[in-house]
């Protein structure tokens, strides 16, 4: 299905050619690089320092951004910025904590000119598809899956402190990124939907990094064989790859799309130069691309459904073996669902930015038929994507359809994709066309001994397994039309309740802030040296941001700092807070001989990967407010993540070995200096039972970073 080329290619008549050497000069040929360079303002070679069209958050994101800008000096927008609720959306039991953000949202796009998507009216991705995205433009968001390149514009998910450079008119930095070149060619067969197609490509680059912090362009006859449905579907999922951003060529069918939701002119024709030379490639055959699971814990570990129920007991008592080192109580069980030859899940879910489009939604219906889902022990849940999306089933018929099938139907919402809808009971297997399916994704609480799990399957087959009582089976095995109504999007939707304000800000009126709103607490500036206390060690080979800071019951606390941060680490180190704690709080350490009018003295969480997964700042936020001054890894999973630690003040060190203990200092001299000299290793003290020199590195850091690391955070930094 899968071919990946390891080393430079050349476009050429609609294939991909090894290349002998690096050609600079054909580089130039790629959309990307015209796309970076239009909106590079870096005279360095080499360099990227970008400064986006616009931005977009939601809303267990953009309260912080908005009071970190705010404390920073921001005055009004400078470009568009979209607000969308779509994660906080429902009200917290027995408060109104999170209807208190979404009327901050509100307030803040009023008085700095912004627009407003009230809940359930669109997941932030497909409204930004439907209205804001335009061919050859940049979009930052502050969610990791900022992908809108199906349609033309380049976009990138960050951590909020990078939306607040770009309010406060400065720039995204890193070096211009590698391009890979995703040659499409062949036709799908039926059954096959774009999920599959994405699992696929996930399953062969995520392991190894492949296209990790690259660009993934989309190229090839396949490409005009996929509705613009099934080419957003696939592109919304390339975060999964650990890339960078996405582009495709754009053709008729794209602007088809920008006039079917009136703006045509956004549309322009994007394609490579002939010749363009990429730095790697990727060729996809779609023929021979089957219907795909992913299985817990992880989009990577996908397995055809052909494969995966030839031996179904092999593989979910790995994941059963997985499950049980995170519980600290009871049994995790997943071998259960094996009755007489066929795997039974409990639960299917259709919803989000990658699921909830009208097409996988209309096609699922197809697929069921008339077929009634009055398997007690099975429910289907589907949530279209936008209210949009919504009518335009309504009016084809296919919700009431699905409806009298047993489907449930719910507004556009984030939940099940990060666990704060549809949580699947105690040792729970659940079905999703969603984004992902991390541990403790779906709302467990291992530290209780409560896990269930998901696993990631393409609309089609979920309605296929619908179709069969909830045995898993794939879209493939069944007969069925699968021609659907034409889908005709209705912008009254919108006009009638989206609050657009961009460019039109009224200084004068007030931000609404309800009591769980906080400020950031006061961070300090780094002295001459360093001291720091391991506080947790994690020798898993990935750490998600998930376990650094937990999504789904944390979600109502993302606008106040303090409370927040006694979720982190709580479902990987429960110990972590009272410990990060014991170290802010109990002054500088005395009996160790070092001065505490010129050293630093903070903890640090030692692990080899962390920072797969979300975009989200508060993975790194949370420690720096428990007095966190650094991460020592062996690499780091994610630019956004490194991005984030350093934004809130925080060294991203790297060490060869995770041998560190819980309860060790490690000092570094000269720590100060050496970051404006620009060093990259530093010599560093471990102090336990006894003393070992090691020698700790960082990657290079822009003048930018060093001066936030040095000032303590970037609102420091830009607060003077």
């Amino acid at each position: 299905m899968v071919k990946l080329i390891r080393k430079g290619v050349y476009y050429q008549n609609g294939k991909l050619i090894k290349a002998t050497k690096v050609d600079e000069p054909a580089k130039k040929g790629t959309m990307a690089y015209k796309i970076l360079s239009a909106h590079n303002v870096s005279n360095v070679s080499g360099k990227l320092s970008a400064k986006f069209d616009e931005i977009t958050s939601h809303d267990i994101t953009y309260v912080g951004i908005i009071q970190t800008a705010k404390a920073s000096g921001l005055e009004k927008f400078p470009i568009p910025y979209t607000l969308t609720n779509c994660h906080n959306s429902l009200c917290a039991v027995g408060g109104t904590i999170n209807e208190d953000d979404h009327v901050f949202g509100l307030s803040a796009a009023k008085k700095y000119g912004g627009s407003f998507v009230p809940p359930h009216l669109a997941v932030i991705h497909q409204y930004m598809r439907e209205m804001r995205a335009t061919c050859g433009s940049m979009i930052l968001g502050s969610d990791s899956h900022t992908r809108y390149g199906a349609l033309g514009s380049l976009a990138i998910g960050e951590g909020g402190p990078e939306l607040v450079k770009q309010l406060l008119d400065k720039t995204y930095d890193v070096d211009m990124p590698e391009v890979v070149a995703v040659n499409l060619k062949g036709r799908l067969r039926k059954g096959v939907g774009p999920h599959d197609v994405a699992l696929a490509l996930v399953k062969a680059t995520f392991k190894e990094g492949f296209v990790k912090n690259r660009v993934l362009e989309f190229v090839g006859n396949g490409i005009k064989t996929l509705s613009m449905d099934f080419r957003n579907g696939i592109d919304v999922m390339t975060t999964e790859t650990t890339c960078l951003s996405s582009i495709w060529v754009t053709d008729e069918k794209t602007r088809d799309y920008y006039v079917q939701h009136d703006r045509a002119d956004g549309y322009k024709e994007l394609r490579p130069e002939e010749g363009a030379y990429y730095d790697r490639g990727i060729v996809i055959d779609l023929s021979k691309v089957e219907p795909m699971i992913a299985l817990p814990f992880h989009p990577s570990n996908a397995y055809t459904i052909k494969d995966f129920l030839s031996r179904p007991y092999e593989l979910l008592k790995e994941c059963e073996k997985a499950g049980q080192k995170l519980i600290k109580k009871g049994e995790f069980k997943l071998t259960d669902k094996i009755i007489d030859g066929k795997v039974y899940v409990e639960q299917g879910v259709i919803a989000g930015c990658a699921g909830g489009m009208y097409e996988n939604i209309a096609e699922a219906s197809n697929i069921l038929g008339d077929t009634e889902i009055n398997n007690n022990d099975f429910t289907l849940d589907v949530y279209p994507s936008s209210q949009p999306v919504y009518k335009g089933l309504v009016d084809n018929g296919y919700i009431g359809k699905l409806m009298d099938n047993g489907a449930v139907i719910k507004t556009a919402f984030c939940g099940p994709c990060f666990g704060a809808g549809d949580v699947p009971q105690n040792n729970g297997l659940s079905i999703r066309h969603t984004t992902r399916n991390f541990e403790s994704r779906e709302g467990s609480k291992p530290a209780n001994g409560q896990l269930s799990a998901v696993a990631l399957m393409d609309a089609r087959s979920i309605a296929a397994t619908a179709k069969n009582g909830g045995a898993i089976t794939s879209a493939m095995d069944l007969e069925y039309a699968n021609k659907i109504k034409k889908y005709r999007f209705d912008t009254k939707i919108y006009r009638s309740r989206v609050f657009n304000g961009i460019g039109k800000g009224e200084p004068e009126k007030q931000l609404k802030y309800g009591p769980n709103i906080a400020d950031w607490p006061k961070m300090e500036e780094l002295k001459e040296d360093l001291l720091l206390k391991v506080v947790s060690v994690i020798n898993d080979p990935v750490t998600t941001t998930d376990e650094l800071i937990p999504s789904g019951e944390t979600s109502s606390y993302r606008s106040n700092p303090l409370k927040l941060a006694e979720f982190a680490l709580s479902r990987k180190d429960p110990e972590y807070v009272g410990r990060a704690k014991e170290v802010r709080d109990g002054g500088f350490p005395e009996g160790l001989g070092f001065d505490s009018s010129k050293t630093s003295y903070g903890s640090v969480v030692c692990s080899i990967k962390p920072g797969d997964g979300s975009a989200r700042e508060q993975a790194a936020s949370c420690q720096r407010v428990l007095g966190g001054v650094a991460n020592i890894a062996y690499e780091y999973a994610t630019k956004r993540y490194r991005s984030n630690l350093i934004n809130w003040g925080m060294l991203p060190l790297l060490s060869d070995k995770n041998d560190f203990n819980v309860g060790e200092y490690v000092y570094i001299k000269g720590i100060k200096q050496a970051i404006l000299e620009g060093a990259k290793t530093f010599k560093a003290t471990v102090i336990g039972e006894g003393k070992r020199e090691i020698t700790l590195k960082m990657d290079a850091l822009t003048d930018a970073e060093k001066q936030i690391i040095l000032k303590g955070c970037l609102i420091n930094y830009y607060r003077g």
